[in-house]
């Protein structure tokens, strides 16, 4: 990036030995492998693309309806449908490889150790410059709980996939908890590189005239500007009381928005639900931070300025 007199602006943020170009990210789920927005805007812009959650088998996902818009978002029960870690290996790894762009890998998994089988398989064919785990998943031996929600079983997923990799591990938390700081100290003490945060609220939604939940699966995950507030929140509670580098989303929209997480702590920022609205949004949050370092100053320091305030 360059200034108005031709000066390289200097984007580029660290993420626990993960270095990135800048620090927009587009979010798991909501830009697929890439190739639909690949139309729009090279992804070589981008610091990072963080694939559709990838599971060991392919997974079929739940039924319909299973998305439905809210008055400051949307509501989602896609129940992580994906076509398994071969098909990602075969068929969308190549193409990501061919833009100039971190890849980060959303892992899922039903136990602790289709996590680490799916990370292995993903290093065997150096498919990854990085992880993310999705902990919001149910844990199927522990009874369905999910494993973001104790900060132990958190700690059992990271240091599983941490003995199968020396590349960046970074746990998506879940908000759904009483004490976010409490996973993410939980999960540096396993081996986690930095953190994510935060993924999507649980929430439902009524059809008044039919009298019954629209999805399907009754419940879904909330996310969009409605999130952005309390997203904002645990980015900064989680930046004082822990010592990793923490990628920020939820409900960024604008650069603005990204701003407020940046100056609350985060390293990085993930756009999601926009991409469904602008396909151009992730760029355009990238143009705005731009300026803003112009205008402020270098990047780093301001991440985490609000608590220097």
């Amino acid at each position: 990036m360059h200034d108005a007199a031709g000066n390289a602006v200097d984007l580029s943020v660290q993420l626990g030995g993960l270095t990135l170009k800048n620090p927009v990210l587009v979010a798991s789920g909501t830009f697929g492998y890439g190739r639909e927005f690949a139309g729009f805007f090279d992804l070589g812009l981008l610091g990072g693309v963080m694939v559709k959650g990838i599971s060991l088998e392919p997974w079929e996902g739940n039924p319909l309806p299973r998305m439905v818009e809210t008055p400051a978002g949307m509501l989602n029960a896609i129940g992580l449908q994906n076509p398994g870690v071969e098909h990602y290996l075969k068929h969308d790894l190549p193409f990501l490889r061919s833009y100039d762009t971190r890849i980060i890998v959303n892992v899922i998994g039903r136990t602790v150790e289709e996590y680490a089988r799916v990370v292995a398989r993903i290093e065997a064919e150096d498919g990854a410059d990085a992880y993310e785990l999705n902990i919001s998943c149910p844990n199927v031996k522990e009874g369905g709980i999910a494993f973001g929600s104790d900060p132990a079983m958190a700690a059992q997923v990271v240091a599983a996939v941490r003995a199968e990799t020396e590349r960046p591990v970074i746990p998506k938390l879940s908000p759904n908890v009483t004490s976010v700081a409490a996973v993410a100290a939980a999960c540096r003490e396993a081996g986690a590189d930095a953190v994510s945060l935060v993924n999507t609220f649980l929430a439902m939604a009524i059809d008044v005239d039919a009298e019954r939940p629209i999805l399907a699966n009754g419940f879904g995950g909330l996310s969009g500007p409605a999130i952005r507030p309390i997203a904002v929140r645990m980015v900064w509670e989680v930046y004082r009381e822990v010592d990793l580098p923490i990628i920020g989303m939820g409900g960024i929209m604008t650069a603005r928005d990204a701003l407020e997480f940046i100056l609350a702590g985060a390293s990085a920022v993930a756009v999601g639900t926009a991409n469904f609205v602008n396909p151009y949004a992730a760029v355009e949050v990238l143009r705005g931070i731009e300026d803003a370092v112009r205008r402020r100053g270098p990047l780093a320091e301001m991440i985490g300025r609000a608590h220097r305030r």
